[in-house]
């Protein structure tokens, strides 16, 4: 009810509504709810994960295989799926006569063959993309990230018939099925980690992991999106698409498509080389940090787990209220550009007061959400201090990167992949120039803190650019700045309030799981309090509005 009362939609959506524009309220209410969960057993994959394998170089070894798949396949094809797919099937399922099923069999024959393919050029070239993404790596260390990445870059054909046919359920409004398939990810990884850390939990280095047991890792991972892909087959035959692999591929209508694809692809290709500078970078990092005997992992791994939890807000508020809103503004986009702002502006709204106390949760209460999270089995207080002021330094981008999330999907809703590739451009820049002076002028276990720090920099940057160009896109814009301030306002004495409380717990019950599950509970109230008791004055009608929903469920409440 929450998330319901959260996301409702706004009037305006009660209109009539074209094929994939229904109203974003249930959509996005339908997909948070799904991601709450989805989230809080990614939590557990995450500890369980960090639990076998640490934070140091073993760890590094798996992120750097696990994460490949994830490069390679946005870097060729996902941002194209992702940005293009929706806008194509709104408009085939309202001009074609059959509701566009073979248009999307159409696209779905031309990207499982590119996708199959480049599946098998990525295992074949194993060997180059790890020494690529982690060239300092050497010996059994490079040896187990090449197998573990051999046995993970299936995934690329796994990740793309997910991402296809995620988009074919949000452009005919079926949100559940594609929002919920990533917990089954999870509980499959939890259970292959589980038992790693049964027969194998005494390895601390590479050279102890068996072939066996990274084959037991690698594959595993790559079930687990195989089984996620794989549970939206019967929501596809639920919503009445049966689609068939079709070879009248010629004359189809898909030349617009791969056209407006082109910049995406170009847009997700300077996104991946900022992200390789990262990765290496950050790679080498924890490879001199350990040289030096620092008693932490500050590598790779110490950036991707913290970049991780840091998402989390973001996952489960933006990117339901952005696929939601997607199909209504592509089927406004090119007619009515100012309902795509109406649109865009109750999601920058209620974006905003979810966003900005959950940036200031990870500033003030770091080092216990990461506690809480992955302080168990081989992780120590040590790692855990390293993760926490990472997790800091992602902190203050987190409102600015979602904002230019939804904002970018305005601009895809609009027919327009260019712009969003130029305003790329910007960002991509800043964060890369920014990055390599972090690894240049910072001791080695503080780097991957410095490149966070980066990040969040670049991503202010970005939505300055992106607010300029879209205010001209749409001819006015949405105004939701004071949305923002008010909110920053009603959380900041509960910050305060609750990092003073975090670190009392701490004292008096000591470093450990006690006291920082403790101090995340307590600072999380107080933080959440502060929000609701100001959320009045302050005129935060998406708080307010919330409440009084509530106390009219409650027993002897108004109706």
């Amino acid at each position: 009810m929450l998330v319901k009362q959260l996301t409702s939609g706004p009037r305006h959506a009660r209109r009539a509504q074209a094929p994939g524009a229904s109203s974003p309220g249930r959509g996005s209410a339908i997909m948070a709810a799904g991601s709450l969960v989805s989230r809080a057993t990614g939590f557990v994959r995450s500890a369980v994960v960090v639990a076998a394998l640490g934070t140091a170089l073993l760890g590094d070894a798996y992120q750097i295989a696990n994460t490949v798949p994830n490069i390679v396949y946005f870097l060729l094809l996902g941002g194209a799926l992702n940005a293009v797919v929706v806008p194509e099937l709104v408009r085939a399922a309202r001009e074609h006569a059959d509701g566009g099923t073979a248009h999307l069999g159409r696209l779905l024959t031309l990207c499982a063959g590119a996708l199959l393919l480049l599946s098998t050029a990525a295992v074949l070239a194993a060997p180059w993309l790890v020494a690529a993404y982690a060239p300092d790596f050497d010996g059994a260390q490079r040896d187990l990230t090449i197998a573990l990445a051999r046995y993970c870059l299936p995934q690329i054909l796994a990740y793309g018939l997910f991402a296809l046919l995620s988009q074919a359920l949000t452009a005919h409004g079926r949100f559940g099925a594609m929002t919920w398939a990533p917990v089954l990810n999870n509980l499959v990884v939890i259970a292959v980690f589980g038992l790693y850390l049964a027969v194998a939990g005494q390895a601390m280095e590479a050279g102890q992991v068996t072939e066996g047991q990274a084959l037991l890792l690698g594959l595993g991972s790559t079930a687990g999106v195989a089984v996620q892909a794989g549970v939206l087959l019967p929501a596809l035959r639920a919503a009445g698409l049966r689609p068939r692999l079709r070879l009248d591929l010629v004359g189809a209508e898909l030349r617009a498509p791969l056209r407006a694809a082109g910049w995406t692809i170009l847009l997700v290709a300077v996104n991946q080389l900022t992200f390789w500078l990262v990765t290496s970078l950050a790679t080498s990092a924890g490879v001199r940090a350990a040289a030096e005997g620092a008693a932490a992992g500050a590598g790779f791994a110490a950036y991707t787990n913290a970049y991780t939890l840091w998402m989390v807000p973001q996952g489960i508020v933006t990117v339901s209220l952005a696929t939601a809103l997607l199909p209504r503004m592509s089927a406004a986009g090119r007619g009515d550009p100012a309902a795509v702002g109406r649109d865009l502006a109750w999601g920058l709204r209620r974006n905003a007061v979810a966003l900005m106390p959950a940036a200031l949760v990870f500033v003030a209460l770091a080092p216990q959400v990461m506690g809480v999270v992955f302080q168990h089995g081989r992780t120590g207080e040590a790692d855990v201090r390293v993760l926490a002021w990472v997790l800091v330094a992602f902190a203050p981008g987190l409102p600015a990167f979602a904002a230019q999330y939804l904002l970018s999907r305005a601009f895809y809703a609009l027919g327009d992949t260019r712009t969003p590739f130029l305003l790329n451009l910007v960002t991509a820049a800043t964060q890369a120039a920014l990055v390599l002076a972090a690894y240049a002028l910072l001791p080695a276990r503080w780097a991957v803190a410095g490149m966070a720090g980066a990040y969040a920099v670049a991503c202010v940057v970005g939505l300055l650019c992106t607010t300029w160009a879209l205010r001209a896109a749409i001819g006015r814009w949405p105004a939701t700045a004071g949305t923002h301030l008010r909110a920053l306002a009603a959380a900041l004495p509960g910050t305060l309030a609750g990092w003073s409380a975090a670190r009392w717990c701490g004292e008096t019950l000591g470093p450990g799981l006690a006291g920082d599950a403790a101090g995340l509970a307590i600072g999380t109230a107080l933080l959440a309090a502060s929000v609701v008791s100001l959320a009045g004055p302050l005129r935060l009608t998406e708080v307010t509005g919330l409440i009084a929903a509530l106390r009219r469920r409650l027993p002897g409440g108004a109706r």
